[in-house]
């Protein structure tokens, strides 16, 4: 017996749409977990994935049971309505009433026609922006946090911070309702990432005066590898953010492969100006910026709009990882990866840029002009978007900085923050009894081969 689809479903739309959400996916397991474990050193290797992996599954968790419907359910009506434009009420989406229902956001459905694909395939797509979230956070406290505590933090700040970020910006909250615009997570998830792994960093404290000194990449084309499945992945981060498989996913993906190549090449040009030598390193860190810094603009700017967010992109955050760890706050944090610069500045680059040069005739949603809703920036006479992208910017420092301090003071007030002393020494055969590699020879067997000393990716 066929069962014919409800009459809104679009079977291109819907295909693209969970395409696009195992792209995302692949992003966290195994493209960062391969990545990490990769880039770190070798008593940490299997630490730093399982962080990774830890963190799909647990908001996966999350996610279905409360988390989808505070970013992008109902808001929350409790007292005099001050969390209404804050965050949605929160409740689980298990039910056939939300997996079969026609797909509905609030912020857009005033704007466009509705969604061609059910609820489900919103929850799933949402999903994987949410987890992909913490696994960028944890680049900040690689190397030292208890994995305990870790387990804890995870959800909490999922809930806490993730979901209000994204129902403030696309779920139908107040910094969207100014007129804010964050394309595909450049605010939502690299921006928070970024701040939020630094004041961890801060807050669980250094790692061991040995690992800060010598942090060698275990296996550079192994942690290649990781950063090659992000490049492709983000296909989906951005080509699925329309909505609907149509003329602005296109653009959106053209600009993302853009601006990460001028970004890859302009760190690899800096790179070769001042060390005088071409850096693997190096260049994983131009294309995580550049993919950082187009996430809040793909769909909204054109093509040159995409090449000066990539030379950006790659400028500001090289400078700043040389010329602020000299200062005397960032000479004390041990971002393990540098989180900082390659999220934070790339993602507050991006979408500052965004209210400069978002151009009105770019495609929208259906493939028509939004004449309404056209995202017009600086250069196309509208400065109103730039100082709401930097209001916007201003309150997920804010908030998130703040809401990641409360939430890791709690918690080590139950658990401690930082792993005990035999497991910082010990790495992954003390805290987990298991070894990236199976051979017995001690990391110092190794010393001879040529390696990259890191503290960023």
């Amino acid at each position: 017996m066929l069962i014919p689809d409800p009459r809104y479903l679009n079977p291109g739309d819907n295909s693209w749409q969970l395409t696009a959400a195992t792209f995302v996916g692949l992003q966290t397991v195994p493209g960062l977990a391969i990545l990490y474990g990769g880039i770190v050193k070798k008593k940490w290797a299997v630490n730093s994935a399982m962080m990774v992996i830890y963190a799909f599954a647990i908001v996966m968790v999350s996610w279905v049971l409360f988390g989808f419907s505070m970013g992008f359910g109902s808001p929350l009506k409790l007292g005099p309505g001050i969390l209404g434009g804050i965050v949605g009420s929160p409740h689980p989406v298990l039910s056939d009433l939300y997996l079969q229902t026609k797909a509905v956001i609030p912020l857009l459905s005033g704007l466009m026609p509705g969604l061609r694909f059910p609820q489900s395939s919103l929850i799933y797509f949402q999903f994987v922006f949410a987890a992909i979230t913490p696994a960028i956070l944890a680049g900040g406290v690689l190397g030292r946090m208890n994995f305990r505590a870790w387990m804890i933090f995870v959800p909490v700040w999922s809930t806490l911070v993730y979901s209000v970020n994204a129902f403030m910006l696309w779920g139908g909250g107040w910094l969207g309702q100014l007129g804010a615009v964050d394309y595909s997570g450049g605010y939502v998830i690299h921006v928070a990432a970024g701040i939020s792994g630094f004041v961890a960093a801060a807050v669980v404290g250094p790692r061991l005066a040995g690992d800060r000194r010598d942090f060698n990449a275990n296996n550079l084309l192994l942690a290649l590898a990781g950063a090659g499945i992000l490049w492709l992945g983000w296909n989906g981060f951005n080509g699925g953010d329309p909505y609907f498989a149509n003329a602005d996913a296109a653009a959106a993906v053209l600009n993302t492969n853009i601006a990460t190549a001028v970004a890859l090449v302009s760190w690899l040009i800096l790179d070769l100006w001042t060390a005088r030598r071409p850096s693997l390193v190096g260049v994983i860190n131009g294309m995580v910026c550049g993919l950082v810094a187009i996430t809040p603009a793909a769909g909204y700017v054109n093509g040159y709009g995409a090449i000066i967010i990539g030379v950006a992109a790659s400028a500001i955050p090289w400078l700043t990882m040389r010329w602020l760890p000299r200062t005397r706050l960032f000479g004390r944090v041990d971002d393990t990866l540098g989180v900082f610069h390659t999220h934070f500045v790339a993602g507050a680059v991006g979408g500052l840029l965004t209210g400069v040069f978002a151009d009105p005739h770019m495609l929208e949603y259906l493939g028509v002009h939004s004449a309404g809703a056209a995202v017009t920036g600086l250069v196309y006479g509208n400065p109103h978007q730039l100082w709401v992208q930097l209001a916007a910017l201003l309150v997920i420092v804010g908030y998130d900085g703040l809401m990641t301090w409360g939430i890791l003071k709690l918690i080590g007030l139950v658990v401690p923050l930082r792993a005990a002393e035999p497991e910082l020494l010990g790495g992954d055969r003390a805290i987990h009894g298991e070894v990236s590699f199976t051979s017995e020879s001690s990391e110092s067997d190794d010393e001879d081969e040529e390696s990259v000393a890191i503290g960023s990716y």
